[in-house]
C-alpha cells in the first residue's frame, strides 16, 4: 500500500482529532501552529484543509517527520505517540493509545477490530493497573 491510499485504519486522525479536543483547538489555530520545533523558519507545515481531512479520515498522504514533529509540539504530545499513530494509520503497524496526558500508552493488537465503547474499555482497565500499581509503590 502507498503512503497516498486511504487505509481502514485512523489511528493519527483518532489522535489528532481527540488531542484538538481536549485543547480546544480549531482548525486554523492548529495549522498555525504546526511549526516544525527543528526548522522553526519554515514556518507552519500544514494547512487547514489537510488538517481538516485528516481529522476526518479522509485520504491523505502519510506525514513527513518534519510534519509529525509540528504535530507533536502543536498537540503537546511526545513525538512518539504521533510516529506510532501514523506507523498503525499508513503502513498497518500495531496501534497503540495513548491517555489524554500523554503518560500512559496501550499497545492493541488488531485494535480495528474493537468497538469505540471496547477502546474505552481497555484504557479504563490500563488506568485502574497503574492506580493499583501506585498504591502497592506507596506502601
Amino acid at each position: 500500500m502507498s503512503a497516498e491510499e486511504t487505509t481502514e485504519r485512523t489511528d493519527l486522525s483518532d489522535l489528532v482529532r481527540n488531542r484538538m479536543g481536549e485543547l480546544g483547538l480549531g482548525l486554523r489555530t492548529l495549522a498555525d501552529l504546526t511549526v516544525d520545533p527543528e526548522d522553526p523558519d519554515a514556518g507552519p507545515l500544514y494547512k487547514r484543509g489537510t488538517l481538516d481531512n485528516l481529522t476526518k479520515g479522509h485520504g491523505v498522504k502519510a506525514p513527513t517527520e518534519g510534519q509529525l514533529r509540528a504535530l507533536a509540539a502543536a498537540l503537546q504530545l511526545p513525538p512518539v505517540a504521533l510516529q506510532r499513530a501514523a506507523s498503525a494509520q499508513f503502513f498497518g503497524l500495531v496501534s497503540e493509545r495513548w491517555d489524554e496526558r500523554g503518560a500512559l500508552r496501550l499497545f492493541v493488537a488488531r485494535a480495528e477490530e474493537l468497538t469505540e465503547d471496547e477502546l474505552d474499555e481497555l484504557d479504563e482497565l490500563a488506568q485502574i493497573v497503574m492506580r493499583r500499581r501506585a498504591r502497592k509503590a506507596d506502601r
